[in-house]
């Protein structure tokens, strides 16, 4: 790691990645991972990506139409406008770089159909594209010698310096400093907020804490989706059942083993995920039941075993056959709408900050992501972030100068339980169904923990990192809530 690069990414997911890989080749850049390199939300995306690649039976305009529907037209138009245009474009580069789509027996890419779109356009490496595009790109990005890659290696502060930042960081137990010309934010969501997340350890929403901490502004970050179909186990990190399985035909039953959605939605198990998600708990207050489960045994059992190899893996390690059994679900914290705000270019509000990805707000998803169309906002803004740097840099801004800063990282050991009882206030609080009373009750107790871990002289270390990020965003989702 060297003392001073062009260009910093925070974050080797799907975002961060194309972002490295979209800047020109005669800048330096350096691609942080806090733990490993695949250890990201993006790895753990199933379903694929959407994007109107021809159009045969589909259209731009059917897209936005249904990315508003989903977002409860809350969405920026502009923003979903330059997602759907320029998307198809961004999955056909990605795929130079050797991300292999499933196809049909003519050769053709293969599209499946999800909650919420009336339109069969999401291209998916069975249910692992996320693995597959993170895969491909890192051994693109290694195959790029401006491209400097770091795992182990957290981001605990960011500091504004005159033409760039500082960042210190802690790799491997080890205090560094980097500087950079500029800056992009691609740290994931913030899962582990919550007591149940289908999100990775890394997902404590760091990238947001930084952000907020520079004075970058925040935007909706209530917009929390919970996905209705997460596999129902003890587990804290909840196994994804994918929208795809719905897709292609798998029936939503109560704990009578009856369909019920008809009560709810006219578009049944294909409704968007934030109606699905609020029909359940509507439902296990009617049942009094949080039983649920995912029917799709009526489909051939090759055709799930070649389609659905990572669920079919996944549950039956948890002693469910997805071919003859029914698959136990319930709502489960799954992404962020929500978070630091940007400009079609990414940009923040701080001087040469970008972000791209879950933490950033571009606007695209309104108050409820469209299935799919996470991984293609990565793809289109990543691209957006690296051509305004190179606009940047082409105008003949200003490099950032390197000198010599303290890196005390000692102190006392952070407080248990901190986290535990952060993740049991969101849970109780801010689930599918806000609790009002909960809500203002919570952000007192929030609070407190919050200026408890500012004011107090703690080791800086990633337990103390995770655990002042989640706190801070606990707090602006809360307060955000309370004040309606």
């Amino acid at each position: 790691m060297e003392k001073r690069y062009d260009v910093l990414i925070v974050g080797s997911g799907v975002g961060g990645l194309y972002t490295a890989l979209s800047l020109p080749e005669e800048l330096s850049v350096l691609v942080l991972s806090k733990q490993s390199d695949t250890l990201s939300n993006s790895n753990l995306a199933q379903g694929g990506v959407a994007a109107v690649l021809s159009f045969e039976n589909d259209s731009f305009d059917l897209h936005i139409n249904d990315t508003m529907i989903a977002g409860g037209q809350a969405n920026d138009p502009e923003a979903v406008d330059v997602l759907v245009h320029e998307g198809p474009d961004d999955v056909r580069k990605i795929m130079t770089f050797g991300v292999d789509f499933d196809k049909n027996p003519d050769g053709t890419i293969q599209k499946t159909l999800e909650g919420g779109h009336s339109r069969r356009r999401i291209v998916h490496h069975k249910d692992t594209t996320g693995a597959e595009l993170v895969k491909k790109l890192l051994a693109e990005a290694h195959r790029r010698k401006n491209i400097t890659q770091c795992e182990n290696s957290l981001v605990y502060k960011l500091e504004k310096v005159k033409s760039g930042f500082c960042a210190y960081i802690l790799q491997n137990g080890e205090a560094k400093t980097v500087f950079a010309d500029y800056c992009v934010l691609a740290t994931g969501g913030i899962g582990r907020v919550y007591k149940y997340t289908t999100n990775p350890a890394v997902a404590t929403g760091d990238g947001i804490r930084l952000a907020y901490e520079l004075g970058a502004a925040i935007k909706h970050l209530s917009y929390v989706q919970f996905h209705p179909t997460a596999f129902n186990g003890p587990d804290r990190e909840q196994f994804l059942i994918s929208e795809a399985v719905r897709g292609e035909g798998a029936y939503l039953l109560n704990c009578n083993k009856e369909r019920f959605m008809h009560r709810y939605d006219e578009r049944l198990e294909l409704a968007p995920r934030d109606v699905v998600s609020r029909s359940i708990i509507l439902e296990s207050r009617k049942t009094g039941s949080n039983n649920f489960y995912l029917d799709i045994t009526h489909r051939d059992r090759e055709y799930l075993l070649n389609r659905f190899p990572g669920i079919y893996a996944g549950c039956l390690e948890h002693g469910v056959d997805i071919t003859k059994d029914l698959i136990p679900v319930f709502p489960c914290q799954h992404y962020l709408m929500g978070g630091i705000d940007v400009s079609l270019d990414a940009a923040t509000t701080i001087s040469r900050l970008y972000a791209v990805g879950e933490c950033s707000h571009t606007g695209v998803h309104g108050k409820n992501r469209l299935a799919s169309n996470s991984l293609l906002e990565a793809l289109v803004f990543g691209r957006r972030a690296a051509t305004d740097i190179k606009r940047c840099i082409d105008k003949g801004f200003a490099h950032v100068e390197v000198s010599e800063r303290e890196c005390d990282i000692t102190g006392a050991p952070v407080p248990k339980g901190m986290r535990n009882e952060i993740n049991s206030i969101m849970q109780r609080a801010y689930f599918v169904i806000p609790d009002e009373d909960a809500v203002r009750t919570g952000l007192k107790q929030v609070d407190r923990i919050l200026k408890r871990l500012q004011s107090g002289k703690f080791a800086i270390t990633p337990e103390y990192c995770e655990t002042l990020s989640i706190a801070t965003v606990a707090h602006i989702i809360l307060k955000e809530v309370d004040e309606g």
